[in-house]
């Protein structure tokens, strides 16, 4: 399993995430990731709420996160994002949890909130699990 640094170091690959949206990986464990990003005025739609896609990367990277720190490459095959309330504060976090793990496919449920307890969005994802170690 990659430790907090090495999956730091092979995520920053991941210019939009962690360079444009300014996602930071907090912690790491086996098949679990916290992830979080700072609320900015780039995360806003028009109406002045955060917007869904900003919302839906930091889940689709804490999923990513979360299914490759074991070392072999699992790309996302399909996602359902639930909106579920309001991001009020100025942080969001994304936590992972493993719901399933097989030879060829994972299952994990991400939920993100902000920093005041507020439940945003609940995300399902589907993973493949490729013939390539990290």
């Amino acid at each position: 399993m990659m430790t907090l640094e090495e999956a730091r170091a092979f995520f920053r690959g991941d210019r939009f995430a962690v360079e444009q949206a300014g996602i930071t990986i907090e912690e790491i464990g086996e098949h679990s990731a916290r992830c979080s990003m700072p609320v900015t005025p780039l995360h806003k739609n028009a109406a002045g709420a955060v917007m869904g896609g900003a919302i839906f990367t930091l889940a689709d990277f804490a999923f990513a996160v979360a299914a490759n720190v074991g070392g072999v490459l699992t790309v996302t095959t399909t996602a359902s994002v639930s909106f579920v309330g309001t991001c009020k504060g100025e942080v969001l976090t994304a936590e992972t949890r493993l719901v399933k793990d097989g030879r060829r496919s994972c299952f994990f449920e991400v939920t993100v909130t902000d920093e005041l307890g507020n439940l945003v969005a609940v995300v399902t994802s589907n993973g493949t699990h490729l013939d390539k170690k990290l």
